[in-house]
């Protein structure tokens, strides 16, 4: 039985406003290259991966301003990749200058608060699991989680970020519950998928651009309402 489900933040319950493709487009605009919105989808997923295998290795939190910009010099060009164009770093670098300067917010899709009233209203006990480099409190206020979600585990407060056991680990640990119990939702494959499967949770990838319709490795959906869909199905398995 699912006592417990633990949600990654960007790119599962949030996203960019104006969307990824807009902020991109409006950027690239700039240097005279021209993205499709299908390329870009394509670049993040490429880009973002990119991010997972780094933050294993040497994460962005512990790198100097230099390293930063470096890693995301790269990943710039791996985004505009996405639609069969090739930049130098040193372009890509000042696409991604460019980027930064646009304003945006993140906020929650609209697909996520009725699912989360409805997971409360069956008393299962929900978690942040998130990278980002900011409080687990200060991250639930941010996006007005707080009276949806009982906790929060950031990479800030632990010191280490997904896929390391230890941010699963803890979120079991907060949430009394085992791995058995307990379901882990996020658009990573490497941050989320692995992470979740290494320390012994089910995954749940959500995969929202479709940048991953071969997947087959554990459950693959592309929007919130899907996770009921499969709560429910597992509950008649167990009856």
């Amino acid at each position: 039985m699912i006592k417990a489900i633990f949600f990654d933040l960007y790119g599962t319950l949030a996203g960019f406003k104006p969307s990824r493709y807009e902020i991109q487009s409006q950027a690239c605009d700039q240097f005279g290259i021209s993205l499709t919105q299908q390329g870009v989808l394509r670049g993040y997923g490429q880009a973002d991966a990119f991010m997972t295998k780094q933050n294993i290795s040497h994460p962005l939190r512990q790198m100097s301003e230099i390293e930063r910009y470096k890693f995301f010099c790269e990943y710039e060009r791996r985004i505009i990749r996405g639609s069969g164009i090739d930049v130098d770093l040193e372009t890509a670098g000042e696409i991604w200058n460019t980027v930064r300067a646009i304003p945006y917010d993140m906020t929650i899709f609209e697909d996520v608060w009725p699912v989360l009233d409805e997971l409360r209203s069956r008393d299962i006990c929900l978690g942040l699991l998130s990278n980002m480099n900011r409080s687990g409190s200060k991250l639930l206020d941010e996006f007005n989680l707080s009276k949806h979600m009982q906790f929060a585990v950031t990479s800030l407060e632990l010191g280490v970020e997904k896929p390391n056991p230890l941010m699963f680990k803890k979120a079991l640990e907060v949430a009394c519950v085992s791995e058995l119990e307990a379901v882990h939702v996020g658009d990573q494959i490497g941050s989320d998928v692995d992470g979740a499967e290494n320390s012994g949770l089910r995954p749940i990838l959500i995969d929202r651009d479709g940048n991953h319709s071969g997947f087959s490795r554990c459950l693959r959906i592309s929007n919130m309402g899907q996770l009921l869909d499969a709560l429910d199905s597992w509950a008649e398995d167990f009856m």
